[in-house]
């Protein structure tokens, strides 16, 4: 399984996604700002993924931080990371971490201060690639055996520290023995499904044949797809999820083909603080990832364009919400809560 991110004694190395598939790079990042750059650029994407970057960001920010200056610096450097993608919560989650950790060790010696941030980000990172597989695990038992399951951008160990969400849950269910071929979205414009999916669904030999994100709508009514599984980058309390622009579309017509539609995420994926979808921040894109196709232009100049990173889906679309602590199934006001309050991640 490719390794998307991990800490060094040469600094934050990750993957460059935007370099797959036709070359496979990988990016060491020397400072707190080239990790901010990373994120923002997409060369490391997937809210999971960016928690986890943005924990390791932190630490290698302040093992380059002045100890006169160091509070300071901790908060221009925890403000910078923070200020790089809108809506993935899990970047604010991972974040927000690094903070009550720091705060908690008021009065400590700088290098002990440097230690403890350097190894909670190592356990953001380890506890991120647990939880994908227990999210596996739990969402296994959904997928049905001899089926296909449709997909939508990534929602893979590229997306996350490793082995996935959604994809986790498609690993989980080939190990599990089930005979089940994937159907991934393109996911214009940014191709994650074309570009990303396929080419790590062909590292672990599971089946999967790439279609166009239009053609969605005519295999969900051929009866071919058992289930739909996708991520989340956020998720409101009573259940809409923010994921990669055109989710919403399948999920509609998911429902109008009687297609069960799954979302897989970690319940750091949850923000309890918001009443319904309509809420969550929407990210918007460059112009040129919708007028180009890797540089090369597919629109008439000065075209005009809007280029939301992300849609909601809302709740009555979701089939069930597939969790690192169980499956939530409507009404997500109470499910969602409860498996939140469970450990004490009540927000």
């Amino acid at each position: 399984m490719v390794e998307t991110i991990e800490w060094t004694t040469r600094g934050v190395v990750m993957i460059d996604q935007t370099r797959l598939p036709r070359v496979t790079e990988f990016v060491t990042c020397q400072t707190y700002l080239e990790v901010a750059d990373a994120i923002k650029t997409m060369v490391i994407r997937g809210a999971p993924a960016i928690g986890v970057a943005a924990a390791m960001g932190v630490a290698l920010g302040v093992n380059h931080a002045a100890e006169a200056t160091l509070d300071s610096e901790f908060e221009t450097i925890c403000a910078t990371l923070a200020a790089t993608r809108p809506t993935a919560v899990n970047l604010f989650w991972a974040i927000d971490r690094m903070k009550r950790l720091y705060a908690s060790l008021q009065g400590q010696p700088i290098a002990a201060i440097r230690a403890a941030l350097v190894e909670e980000a190592q356990l953001v990172y380890r506890d991120d690639i647990a939880i994908n597989r227990a999210i596996g695990a739990n969402g296994e038992p959904l997928v049905p055996d001899g089926k296909t399951v449709l997909t939508h951008c990534n929602a893979g160990a590229l997306a996350t520290a490793g082995y996935g969400t959604a994809l986790g849950v498609i690993r989980a269910a080939v190990e599990a023995g089930k005979r089940i071929d994937v159907f991934a979205d393109e996911t214009r414009p940014f191709l994650q499904g074309a570009r990303l999916t396929v080419w790590e669904l062909q590292q672990d030999n599971i089946p999967v044949k790439l279609i166009t994100d239009n053609m969605a709508g005519h295999f969900l009514k051929s009866g071919r797809i058992g289930c739909v599984v996708v991520g989340a980058d956020r998720i409101a309390s009573n259940g809409d999820v923010a994921n990669k622009i055109g989710t919403y579309s399948v999920a509609v017509l998911a429902k109008e083909n009687g297609v069960p539609f799954y979302v897989a995420a970690p319940i750091s994926t949850l923000d309890l603080t918001l009443a319904s979808g309509d809420q969550i921040p929407i990210e918007q894109r460059p112009a040129s990832e919708v007028t180009e196709v890797f540089g090369t232009p597919v629109a008439p100049e000065n075209t005009q364009v809007e280029n939301p990173a992300f849609d909601v889906t809302p709740s009555k679309y979701v089939t069930a919400i597939i969790t690192e602590r169980g499956v939530a199934r409507a009404p997500y006001g109470e499910s969602l809560r409860a498996l939140a309050a469970a450990e004490g991640d009540l927000k």
